[in-house]
């Protein structure tokens, strides 16, 4: 028998080696995993805030770093908040929203730059990504996620 009839009759051809490295890949994926987790503070891996609840009680966060004022004292964070009752859609359930405000607590008005609504809680599967082109300030609707987020930091 050949070298290379031998070695497949083993069982140890091309593919089984391949599965073999993919198999290898894998843990060493999960071991740095694991090691990441350990080593890195916990501060650094949460990087949202809870700052309140909407009026329906869905929790709404600030991502602390996010957080900015310009030279005429306008505020822009960028905050989300998860559904606790998911929103249905023709497309699924929505589990989360993500928006990018600027507040402007003198006049207690505020403008959306940016507005996103996700299908996880992990903020990983799109649903829909919108911006004006021009934000415009307005006062917020009382017990809405941009009145929270401009109660907890226009203080």
């Amino acid at each position: 028998m050949t070298r290379r009839a031998d070695s497949n009759a083993r069982g140890a051809g091309p593919v089984a080696r391949a599965g073999k490295r993919v198999a290898r890949h894998r843990l060493a994926v999960y071991i740095a995993g694991g090691a990441f987790m350990i080593l890195v503070p916990r501060a650094a891996v949460a990087q949202w805030t809870e700052i309140g609840k909407t009026v329906v009680g869905n929790p709404v966060y600030v991502a602390l770093k996010s957080v900015s004022k310009d030279k005429a004292g306008i505020i822009t964070a960028t905050v989300r908040a998860t559904f606790v009752k998911s929103v249905k859609t023709a497309r699924g359930d929505l589990k989360a929203s993500k928006t990018v405000v600027m507040i402007d607590c003198v006049k207690r008005t505020i403008a959306v730059k940016e507005n996103t609504y996700y299908f996880d809680e992990k903020m990983s599967r799109v649903y829909q990504r919108t911006a004006p082109t021009l934000p415009g300030f307005s006062s917020p609707t009382k017990g809405s996620l941009p009145d929270v987020a401009m109660g907890h930091l226009c203080t």
